[in-house]
This record gives C-alpha cells, structure tokens and sequence, in this order.
C-alpha cells in the first residue's frame, strides 16, 4: 500500500487555513494511503516557544486531528519528539545535506530576516524534515506551494544517500490539492491567512465562535464589481472567499459562482459564514471532549510505538549502510 506522511507544526492556534491545505486533505487521504499523521514539535522550537504554551498545542493539534475525523485506529497519529529516530537519523541525513542548499530555503530566509540572533536549528531544520518523511519511506507527501522546496531537498538527500551507500529511502512524490492548499488573509488576499497578521479580523481560527467567525467574514474585503465570480487575476478577495465556500461545503466552485449570480456580496459572505459554522461546530465539540483525555493520551503512546516500530527499521537500515556497527 501507498504511504503518506504529513503534520502540523504547534506553533499557534489553528486557522482556517491549516483545515483547508491539511486537515481536510488529511481525512480523505487516510482511506487510500497507510498514513502517519504527526505534530511536528521539535520543528516548532527553532523559534523560542513558551513551555506551557508548546505543551498545550502540542495536545490541542494531535486533538483536532482526531476531531476532524482521522481515524486513530487506520493512521497512525503521534508527536515527533516521542520517537527519537527523527532526531537520530536528522543527525545522519545532515551529513549529506549542503550548505548551499540549506542556505537557499526560501523559508529560512523570510523566518530570519531583520532578526539580530538566529538558531543553527532555523538554518538546519529542513534536514530534520527529510528524516521525517524518509523514515516512514513514505511514497508520497501532500505540500502547499511553500513546501514544494522542501519535498525537493528532500529527494536530493535521499538520492544522494542512495548512491553513496545503496538504496536505503523511497524517493517521495508530491500530493498537491488545487482548491484550499493556500487560505488567504481576510484582509489583504495577498498574504496567507496568518497568526501573526495583528488585525484579528484577518483570520478564522478553528476554535472561533459563531458569533466572531459571522463577524470576521462581514468585514473581509471584497471589491467593487458586485459579483461572485471565480478570478485570481482580476478578483482575488472574491475568488479567496469562494475557494474557502468550497472547502467547506465540499462543493464545486461552478455550482457556487451560478447560485450567487446577481445576488451580490452581503448575501454570500453571510451564507459562507454559516457554511464554515455548520462544519466547525461538531469539530469544535469533538475537540473539547478529547484534548485533554486520557483518551488522547493512550492513542499518542500507541501512534509513537507503532511509529518507533517503522521508522526503527529505516534508521538501522541507514546505520548500517553507512558502515556503523550495529547489533
């Protein structure tokens, strides 16, 4: 069977964004794929994250997996720092990693920028994210447009190893979804739909009430044309909205663009509201119910075992090609 590897980084609360490019993705996937759903926490402390904080979103993310609807029982869902083969077999893929490459990431450059003082971890951890995926060998990995870097550094390191020391890792392919990989700002259709972004009405968070979820999509931009027409080039506000009305209703972008047609603005952005309501909602219960269960806690420590059991065997197939001795 297929295997796929993907996860979200706990390093701030969940928007819209993560369900449309991640989550949504993720639930289908798990019926077509042998799937390993992680948090990605030691990714998240190559910044500096406060303790409580990281704990908690650590649990809060692994949560609204399971609340969203992927199935502990058929993927396998578990925290990056519970099973020490990333870390392990990070340390051995650096060795095949270049200076030069790692000093071309796109995201390291943007993340670094302006600051005075930045960790070696910043610079390094794309290594460490192609120990992820090349522990599992997983055949394919979903990636947003500011992943598809990675995904290819990724495959070099992995080439490389393999002509060096013989065929070790499964060379990865990319999943990339068309419609909700890239959730824009409310605000500015420009940016993605970010944490940071200080206006607080630029961004759904998933855990947004009925209530503030009505009033951010009041407020989001529009334009001047009056109609609900699908067009990045020319109407990108618009065409944003209408990408988020489909993820969430699961609904095509033709049938959406003819039911509005002449109906205007106020009408479709109070129905988008809604359709993002309905779909939250049971999330959002669910959620509560299981973030800080003992529930949870058992599915983590069964996911890190039969995780610790797969990416075992690929970090002892890597020792060994590589001449160290092993027992």
């Amino acid at each position: 069977m297929k295997r796929l590897l993907s996860g979200i980084k706990p390093s701030g609360d969940l928007n819209i964004g993560g369900y449309g490019g991640a989550l949504r993705q993720y639930v289908k996937l798990q019926h077509e794929y042998d799937s390993y759903f992680f948090v990605p926490d030691l990714h998240a402390v190559t910044v500096y994250q406060d303790p409580k904080e990281l704990h908690q979103r650590s649990r809060d993310i692994a949560a609204l997996y399971i609340a969203s609807g992927i199935d502990p029982d058929k993927a396998t869902i578990f925290l990056q720092s519970q099973v020490p083969e990333h870390a392990q077999l990070g340390w051995l893929l650096e060795t095949q990693a270049h200076f030069g490459e790692l000093k071309r990431m796109t995201q390291f450059k943007e993340k670094s920028a302006g600051q005075d003082t930045v960790s070696s971890a910043l610079f390094t951890y794309p290594v460490l994210m192609a120990a992820d995926v090349l522990l599992y060998q997983a055949t394919h990995v979903p990636v947003g447009d500011d992943q598809k870097q990675h995904l290819e550094l990724t495959r070099d390191v992995a080439e490389r190893f393999n002509n060096r020391y013989g065929r070790t890792f499964t060379m990865p392919e990319p999943i990339i979804q068309d419609i909700g990989s890239r959730v824009m700002g409310l605000d500015d259709p420009s940016k993605k739909m970010s944490k940071s972004n200080p206006n607080r009405n630029s961004c759904i968070h998933m855990m947004d009430t009925p209530e503030d979820i009505r009033k951010k999509f009041s407020k989001a931009v529009t334009d001047s044309d009056g109609q609900v027409r699908y067009d990045w080039e020319n109407k990108p506000a618009v065409s944003n909205l209408i990408e988020i009305y489909s993820v969430f209703s699961e609904e095509e972008i033709p049938f959406i663009e003819k039911r509005y047609e002449g109906q205007g603005y106020g009408t479709f952005k109070k129905e988008l509201a809604e359709v993002v309501i309905e779909k939250l909602q049971p999330i959002q219960e669910k959620f509560h119910q299981i973030v800080n269960s003992s529930e949870l806690d058992r599915i983590l420590m069964d996911g890190a075992k039969r995780a610790s059991e797969t990416a075992g065997t690929t970090l002892l197939a890597a020792k060994k090609a590589m001449g160290f001795v092993t027992f």
